[in-house]
């Protein structure tokens, strides 16, 4: 009887440093998560601030040019593939680059502010506009 009054403190104590280390396992998993998940986020954002910049310059270089407005996105976009293949992003999807291509393009030279229908938007009356002034 002696013997398991004698062993009750060891066996609690086996259990909590037990419990103990479970936990600080499973912090230490989680906060190495939450590292992780940051580190991909801010690699993410990186990799389309690039995307952005390239896509900039891609349509920029690309105002002068003597060619269609098709050719002058595709052109574009092949820019920004191969200046992502150069930096060892393969795995981007080409709506992704098409789509910084045609933001880039929307805020480059080659769209004109002087466009009739550029123009007839600004100027068109918005149904939303007429919501928000009820409200």
């Amino acid at each position: 009887m002696n013997e398991i009054i004698n062993a009750i403190p060891e066996y609690v104590i086996t259990a909590v440093v037990s419990t103990a280390i479970f936990y600080l396992m499973n912090a230490g998993k989680n906060l190495l998560h939450s590292k992780v998940q940051h580190a991909k986020t801010t690699q993410s954002k990186e990799l389309w601030s690039f995307i952005e910049q390239v896509a900039n310059t891609a349509v920029n270089s690309l105002v002068s040019k003597d060619i269609t407005g098709d050719a002058k996105f595709a052109q574009a976009t092949a820019i920004v593939q191969n200046a992502l293949a150069k930096q060892g992003f393969t795995n981007v999807d080409i709506k992704s680059i098409e789509s910084a291509v045609q933001a880039a393009y929307e805020k480059s030279d080659l769209t004109s502010s002087n466009d009739p229908v550029m123009k007839a938007i600004e100027t068109a009356p918005n149904r939303a506009n007429d919501v928000e002034k009820e409200g």
